[in-house]
């Protein structure tokens, strides 16, 4: 079946900016531009929670992994950690000195991302809201920063027209992803922790993988791409565009899936359920919208095909094939000619195992040239030794000559 809208909500009074799921889909938080954070509940007798707090713009939300928290980031420049109930608590700490744009929590729910137009990322205890560190290289706004599923890495995505992947525990910027034509306005971890993919205001979502740091995937639209988000099997991705529609890729078939009209302008956010079975969008119609999936369930236990295809801004297609080296982008289909021609299996194959062989040597090279690396310090250790022993011989018998 094709997906169905389930539910409409309405409430806020100016455009909604971020939506995320409960962990058991019983609750719905929403950010929006009249400051306020909304909690919905997916039962119908059940009425809206208003959290009212911060003194400017709610640009984010996210639940914590349990449900029991919900993060929020604010143009006032402050994150607040809300109890999604009826009391509607919350504690407050000034986390920039400019809008927050972006908040994430680790998958243990330990930890908490944050991203501003101050430039910077920083890093955060939840248990005290205690600062730990900052990533400072983007030399513009950072829109969005996430970890990865691991916890390991984290990614951000900037005004200065880079996405950049960082190390946590060296806290250093391990690579920087600079082919974007434009600002990136999202950017988010493929379940499998493998690639992720970048929202871009030049019309386009792109998918990189993070081991090899090579373009996998390239979709272009026809409007800015304000949010993405990927289904929990990693098959499908969902984008909210300026164009108010919402598309389903998928990433299997390299092909647009669906296109969906619903909001009123500018559809600004859009997030899967951690089921997969829903997913919710925000415009600046001030709507918050839900969906149901209706996808093949057979899908759902999917985590990440060992082929999967995309569509490049020049209508190639490309297969990708998954190897334990990583994952390697082939054509296996133009259309530039006007032709479609279709590679031989064999073809595939001898391709497939020829880079396969050419990877494991790169591998190997690594490897030997490490070994080769060890083997010279060595060497210089035991050399330095030698020459050390040889020195205090000849003094040795320096001093034995002039007893004499």
């Amino acid at each position: 079946e094709d997906p169905s809208l389930e539910r409409h909500f309405r409430g806020h009074r100016d455009a909604v900016t971020s939506v995320d799921f409960s962990l058991n889909k019983k609750q719905l938080a929403s950010g929006s531009m009249d400051s306020c954070m909304m909690i919905w509940s997916m039962k119908p007798q059940i009425r809206a929670y208003r959290f009212v707090g911060h003194k400017d713009a709610v640009m984010c939300v996210q639940f914590s992994p349990s449900g029991h928290l919900v993060a929020s980031g604010s143009r006032d420049k402050t994150v607040r950690l809300w109890v999604p109930n009826i009391k509607g608590e919350s504690i407050v700490f000034k986390a920039h000195t400019a809008t927050v744009r972006s908040v994430h929590f680790s998958s243990d729910g330990q930890s908490l991302v944050t991203a501003s137009d101050d430039k910077t990322v920083k890093v955060w205890t939840v248990h005290r809201q205690k600062f730990l560190f900052s990533l400072s290289q983007h030399i513009n706004w950072v829109r969005c920063a996430r970890f990865s599923p691991d916890g390991r890495l984290i990614v951000s995505a900037s005004d200065d027209k880079t996405v950049k992947l960082w190390d946590k525990t060296s806290r250093e910027c391990i690579h920087s992803f600079c082919e974007n034509g434009g600002f990136v306005n999202h950017v988010d971890f493929h379940p499998s922790g493998t690639c992720i993919a970048a929202a871009g205001a030049d019309n386009t979502v792109k998918v990189w993988d993070v081991r090899m740091n090579r373009l996998l995937q390239h979709y272009q639209g026809n409007a800015v791409v304000n949010s993405l988000s990927f289904h929990p099997s990693g098959n499908y991705l969902v984008t909210a565009s300026n164009d108010s529609t919402l598309k389903i890729l998928d990433l299997l078939e390299g092909r647009l899936l669906y296109t969906l009209h619903g909001h009123q302008g500018p559809a600004t956010c859009v997030a899967f359920s951690r089921a997969g079975d829903l997913f919710a969008s925000g415009g600046s119609d001030e709507q918050v919208m839900v969906w149901k999936t209706n996808f093949d369930s057979a899908d759902y236990g999917d985590v990440l095909k060992t082929q999967k295809s995309g569509t490049s801004v020049d209508g190639t297609r490309h297969t990708l094939v998954e190897m334990d080296c990583g994952v390697h982008l082939k054509k296996t289909k133009t259309q530039d000619s006007g032709r479609n021609h279709q590679q031989q299996p064999e073809e595939i194959s001898l391709t497939n195992t020829l880079e396969h062989i050419m990877a494991q040597l790169d591998v190997l090279t690594r490897v030997c040239f490490r070994c080769v690396l060890q083997t010279v310090s060595i060497l210089e250790q035991r050399l330095t030794l030698t020459e050390d022993k040889l020195k205090e011989c000849l003094e040795n018998q320096q001093k034995i000559v002039q007893n004499k």
